[in-house]
């Protein structure tokens, strides 16, 4: 299973490391310091769990597992920290388990039997479930989007553009303009390279608004979409666009 530990102390995080060691089913991909590095890279790698700490600068280890919410694949989150005054709201928000600093090794234990208890019982109801996210979503899926308290259910074939923004991605349908916490790159993964297509470092486009297209600067394009938006494509993109689109 792969993992991800977040902590911002240092020392923290290589204890934590050596006692996973102990397990082999536990894969450590990857390290974050802080709760918004975590959700970037929780965003890019996608691991199965995250053993993160409470107590953080700036966003703390329980409004990070708020935003996970927000994401298509939300993994099992084991809180790791030095205090219990939040141990009620951790499991109200579906925490795995909540383990004390310093971590008692029989406790851990527990904690991965109880982890890989869960992962079984997954596997063991997948085949009765929908095999959506082994493919690129279809022009013609509907999305579920959840921007603050607002929620939307929208067909791909109504979304104009995705534009990035920071670690988050603005998507445009009709006159809508909600947020996901997911980055553009994984986004370009799920999308039918069919119908939609990377325009730049901040664009994805949906190829059926194209209205019009004119030569722009440096050998680019520009395209306008079918609410009169104008969007670059790059010179690089351009090339790769010609080649697709030419018969």
């Amino acid at each position: 299973m792969k993992a991800i530990i977040v902590d911002d102390e240092r020392l923290a995080r290589n204890e934590l490391r050596s006692l996973l060691s102990q397990f082999p089913e536990i894969e450590i991909i990857d390290e974050a310091t802080n709760a918004q590095e975590a959700l970037t890279k929780i965003s890019e790698h996608h691991p199965d769990v995250v053993f993160m700490d409470i107590h953080m600068p700036n966003t703390n280890g329980i409004e990070a597992l708020k935003q996970l919410k927000e994401l298509d694949e939300i993994p099992k989150v084991v809180f790791v920290t030095a205090y219990d005054e939040h141990a009620i709201e951790a499991f109200r928000l579906n925490a795995l388990d909540y383990l004390l600093k310093p971590v008692d090794p029989t406790r851990l234990d527990e904690t991965i039997s109880k982890l890989l208890r869960a992962e079984e019982e997954e596997h063991y109801d997948a085949p009765h479930q929908s095999n959506r996210k082994d493919r690129p979503l279809e022009i013609s899926d509907r999305i579920f989007i959840k921007d603050g308290e607002k929620c939307y259910f929208v067909a791909l074939q109504d979304i104009r553009y995705f534009e990035s923004m920071g670690n988050y991605v603005k998507v445009f349908f009709h006159t809508n303009k909600p947020m996901i916490l997911r980055s553009l790159n994984s986004l370009e993964e799920r999308l039918s390279p069919d119908h939609f297509f990377r325009a730049n470092r901040k664009y994805i486009i949906n190829l059926n608004h194209i209205s019009s297209i004119e030569n722009w600067f440096n050998g680019g394009l520009q395209v306008t979409l079918s609410e009169n938006e104008k969007i670059e494509i790059s010179r690089r993109q351009t090339i790769r666009f010609k080649e697709m689109m030419s018969i």
